[in-house]
């Protein structure tokens, strides 16, 4: 008997789980991507003409759950018309039963694997505009609850898409009505259950309380995002993640600072916040976070950050640092001008 080698067969298995797509105009062209749930093929929409990304159900996940899920995902984007957020093209169902959709292909690269080429300021405008669209998506009643670097894409010519919204929870549906009558696999998440990244969900997403997570817990995952893209890592690292998960769901992450001591003291404080273990502590909004950097990148105060003198005096001086230097030229010049008319 002749044993198959493990490149044969991950090879078959690939084949196997190459998708049917006969009975639809998309013809598959590459694998973009795999996960435990779905995996995401490059195709080209034959009608129109452009190429598309295919999210289609993993052959061995296909359960009445999953598919749910992904029926949901897909309804979940196509109601987030924003362009922080990827568009959702067409969904359908393939011959062997799997589910798919379609949506815009996006050129570039994840957040994660990008932050390091970045400059400061880069890297703040890229987070409001993370913001802008995690706020739109509250606007219309959707929690993402899986907010981190690696579902963030930097297109080729500067966009930003918030990705991969298969645990959304739909707080109500577009006309004000309750979650379950529009998406019940979105908000059916039972309490007890922890859906997400422990290394930068809010604690009571980590406690596993459905009820309690909210617009709030987003905000708190805006936070741990701003703490990555300042000091290069997760507020948690796996141990601490792990003791998250084990009882110790509010444990406090080490402040921005300590990490490097040259990040600036608004910024940091602007994290505390985001990142507060009370959800009553934490900004009221994503726009609300948004604004804080805002004021950072325009020289003006942060709200949240307490600021001395010497602080004070700095910003001031860097924010009108033209004028303030044409004005000491002038009186530099006057005073020569005066010294050298009296001798």
């Amino acid at each position: 008997m002749r044993w198959l080698s493990d490149e044969t067969v991950r090879h078959l298995k690939a084949v196997a789980e190459w998708p049917d797509l006969g009975e639809t105009k998309y013809r598959p062209l590459e694998e973009l991507g795999r996960g435990g749930m779905a995996t995401v093929y490059l195709a080209e929409d034959t009608v129109l003409g452009r190429r598309v990304a295919l999210k289609v159900v993993a052959t061995a996940a296909s359960r009445p759950e999953i598919v749910e899920r992904m029926r949901t995902e897909a309804r979940v984007i196509a109601r987030l018309e924003h362009p922080g957020i990827v568009p959702v093209h067409d969904a359908g169902m393939l011959p062997d039963g799997r589910v798919y959709y379609a949506m815009k292909r996006v050129d570039g690269k994840r957040l994660d694997e990008l932050a390091g080429t970045m400059a400061l300021p880069e890297r703040l405008r890229a987070f409001q505009r993370i913001c802008e669209a995690v706020a739109f998506a509250h606007a219309h009643g959707v929690v993402h609850r899986d907010l981190k670097p690696e579902n963030v894409m930097i297109g080729a010519f500067g966009e930003v898409l918030v990705m991969d919204w298969g645990v959304a929870k739909v707080l109500a549906d577009p006309d004000g009505g309750s979650a379950a009558a529009s998406a019940p696999g979105a908000s059916g998440t039972a309490d007890g259950q922890i859906i997400g990244t422990l290394a930068y969900m809010a604690p009571e997403q980590a406690e596993g309380s459905a009820e309690r997570t909210g617009d709030a817990a987003d905000v708190y995952a805006l936070g741990a995002i701003l703490y990555f893209l300042l000091t290069g890592r997760a507020p948690f690292d796996d141990a601490a993640a792990g003791r998250r998960a084990h009882g110790e769901a509010r444990l406090a992450p080490t402040p921005p600072r300590r990490i490097d001591p040259a990040i600036p003291r608004p910024l940091e404080s602007i994290v505390l916040r985001a990142m507060a273990a009370d959800p009553a502590g934490r900004y009221a909004s994503a726009a609300e976070a948004a604004a804080e950097v805002a004021r950072f990148l325009d020289g003006e105060r942060v709200v949240s950050h307490r600021e001395g003198l010497i602080e004070r005096a700095g910003r001031f001086f860097t924010r009108y640092q033209a004028p303030i230097l044409i004005v000491l030229a002038y009186l530099v010049a006057r005073t020569a001008l005066l010294l050298f008319a009296r001798r």
